[in-house]
């Protein structure tokens, strides 16, 4: 990557590949036809907004050497964000799956998982569960059992380790990944980071030339970032984060969030069952028969819970 000097006003196509608060890091398409790497503008959006996120496909204007301002984005094929009451945080556009990476240890949040799960499945995206730190083996076994209940759910999750054998275990995500758009979510100190780096070796030195586009003296150790794997594969990794608000899903999105509650609902007694203790209801009956995990209906009655009070 290098930064391009275009002429002003000049319109420029381009992709976000690195977001922090108004700014923008964008690899334009100006050199990508040779096959190689595109050239960077470090963007500002218009307005007091923050409306774009990383992996959105945009129109730049330059406003001098190595600058420019977004104009307008292209329709999004998804849009992945959460959100809190009157407030949504976006973090990552146009991506095709997200991999919620958990760890042996420390000990990983079940409803985090959950929570993306479901709001992955709402926005018509792919999941994956990443355990990783598998080297931890007695842990590892621990974990796995923790994550029975997603497994079958049908998230069976992949099992590596990002520090054993020099990172070959990760090889056995690079499959996963291989044509798709990754976004990679995580709580703090799941080992993120160290997978990402033997995913993509030369991701400490793009991220060092993000944070010279984007911080101005800033610390940026909070930014959504994108990386190429390859011409057809990236990965977007966002902050870690502690929780993860479904705010924007109603009551009914947030059932079929849960793939295998979604499609047990229509055959509850009242249309407006909520899955909470209603007679009759299709879902309990499942749970109680073990046709559907017992754990993941009360992470879904949870989460109803804290978002709809229901």
């Amino acid at each position: 990557m290098r930064t391009i000097r275009a002429t002003s006003g000049a319109a420029l196509h381009g992709q976000i590949v690195a977001a922090y608060g108004r700014r923008y890091l964008v690899e334009t398409a100006h050199e990508q036809a040779a096959g190689g790497p595109g050239a960077l503008l470090s963007c500002m959006a218009l307005g007091r907004q923050s409306q774009y996120a990383c992996g959105d496909r945009v129109t730049v204007l330059s406003s001098g050497p190595g600058e420019g301002v977004i104009e307008s984005a292209e329709t999004r094929s998804t849009l992945f964000f959460r959100s809190a009451a009157h407030r949504s945080k976006l973090i990552a556009a146009n991506a095709t799956q997200v991999a919620v990476v958990v760890a042996s240890e420390p000990s990983f949040s079940d409803e985090l998982v959950a929570r993306v799960l479901a709001a992955a499945e709402c926005a018509g995206m792919r999941s994956l569960i990443v355990l990783n730190k598998a080297d931890l083996a007695e842990l590892t076994t621990q974990a796995l059992e923790r994550l029975r209940g997603f497994e079958r759910a049908g998230y069976p999750p992949i099992v590596v380790s990002a520090l054993q054998d020099g990172g070959a275990m990760a090889e056995a995500l690079r499959a996963r990944l291989q044509g798709e758009t990754t976004v990679l979510v995580g709580q703090s100190g799941m080992g993120k980071s160290t997978l990402i780096n033997a995913l993509v070796p030369e991701a400490n030195a793009a991220t060092r030339e993000i944070s010279t586009f984007l911080a101005s003296g800033k610390h940026t150790t909070t930014f959504a970032r994108l990386y190429r794997l390859d011409a057809q594969s990236a990965i977007i990794d966002c902050p870690g984060m502690q929780e993860f608000g479904l705010a924007h899903l109603d009551w009914r999105e947030l059932a079929a969030g849960f793939r295998e509650i979604g499609p047990l609902s229509v055959n509850c007694r009242f249309p407006d069952c909520h899955h909470q203790g209603e007679p009759a209801c299709a879902v309990a009956a499942a749970a109680e028969a073990d046709r559907i995990d017992q754990r993941r209906l009360a992470l879904y009655r949870r989460i109803a819970q804290a978002e709809f009070g229901n």
